[in-house]
C-alpha cells in the first residue's frame, strides 16, 4: 500500500514538469502527506485541459452517504480497480496522477519490535507520477452545502525486485510517455489501460531508512528523509547500523 508521501517541488514548477494549467499558489513543501489530506492531481478537465487541482486523498464514490468512506479508499488493487463498485467508474472515465517527490514504506528489522521507515525516491530527483483515479461526490442531504468534493486514489500493484524486500505492494508509477493515454477520459479500452499498470523498473528508485520520526503525522520538515543509522531497542543514538 501506500500511506505517506512527500510533496515538496513548488506548484510552478510541477506545473511546468506535468504541462498543466493551475491555479494554485505555491505552498509549504511537506514532507509527511497523510491521508485523507488535499494533495495535487493532474488530470483532465472537460475541456481536453491538462490541470493541477487539489483533491481529497481518499475516495468518494459519487454513491457514498457521506465523505467518510474516503478514509478507506486511499489505494486500489490494481488487479480489481477495474471491477470494484468503489473504483470502476472512475477507472474508466477519471483516472488522474499524483505527483509526489517520494514515499514512506516500514520494513521489519531483527533489532526492535516497531519497523523501521525507509524513503524511496526517483534516483534522478525528478518527480514520480503515480497512477490513480479521482471522483466528484456531491451531499444528497438538501440542508448541507452543495459544493463538489472531488476525492482521488492512489493505484497499487505487485512490487518489483527492489521494493519486495519492503512490501508485498507499491504504487504504479507511469512514465511520461504513458500520461497522456492515462488522462485521456476518452480512453476506455480496459485491459489497454491495466496493461499500463506495471512495476517501475528497479533503475527509477532507490531507498534508505530514516528517522522514526516520520512516525509521528505532526511532523512534516526536510530532516524527516534524511538518511538514519537503525537504533535497536534499548540502543542509544550513533550506535545503530544502516540497513
Amino acid at each position: 500500500m501506500c500511506g505517506r508521501f512527500t510533496s515538496t517541488t513548488p506548484t510552478s514548477e510541477l506545473a511546468d514538469f506535468f504541462d498543466a494549467e493551475t491555479d494554485l499558489l505555491d505552498d509549504e513543501a511537506n514532507f509527511n502527506v497523510t491521508p485523507t489530506s488535499d494533495v495535487r492531481v493532474v488530470h483532465e478537465d472537460a475541456n481536453g485541459q491538462r490541470r493541477l487541482d487539489l483533491m481529497f486523498w481518499g475516495l468518494v464514490p459519487s454513491w457514498a452517504e457521506s465523505p467518510a468512506m474516503g478514509s478507506r479508499l486511499i489505494n486500489a488493487r490494481s488487479e480489481t480497480v477495474a471491477v470494484k463498485p468503489s473504483f470502476r467508474s472512475a477507472f474508466r472515465r477519471r483516472r488522474c496522477l499524483i505527483p509526489v517527490d517520494g514515499f514512506y514504506e516500514w520494513v521489519q528489522v531483527p533489532e526492535r519490535k516497531k519497523k523501521q521507515p525507509v524513503y524511496i525516491s526517483s534516483r534522478d530527483g525528478t518527480p514520480l507520477a503515480f497512477a490513480g483515479i479521482w471522483e466528484a461526490w456531491r451531499s444528497k442531504d438538501q440542508s448541507q452545502d452543495g459544493d463538489e468534493l472531488r476525492s482521488c486514489s492512489i493505484i497499487t500493484g505487485p512490487p518489483n525486485d527492489l521494493i519486495a524486500p519492503l512490501h508485498d505492494r507499491m504504487p504504479m508509477i507511469l512514465p511520461r510517455d504513458q500520461w497522456s493515454n492515462w488522462l485521456d477520459p476518452a480512453e476506455d479500452r480496459v485491459d489497454d489501460l491495466l496493461e499500463l499498470l506495471r512495476p517501475a523498473p528497479e533503475s527509477w528508485l532507490q531507498w534508505w531508512p530514516v528517522s522514526i520520526a516520520v512516525n509521528t503525522v505532526r511532523n512534516r520538515d526536510a530532516s524527516l528523509i534524511q538518511p538514519a543509522e537503525i537504533v535497536a531497542d534499548g540502543q542509544a543514538e550513533g550506535q545503530g547500523r544502516l540497513l
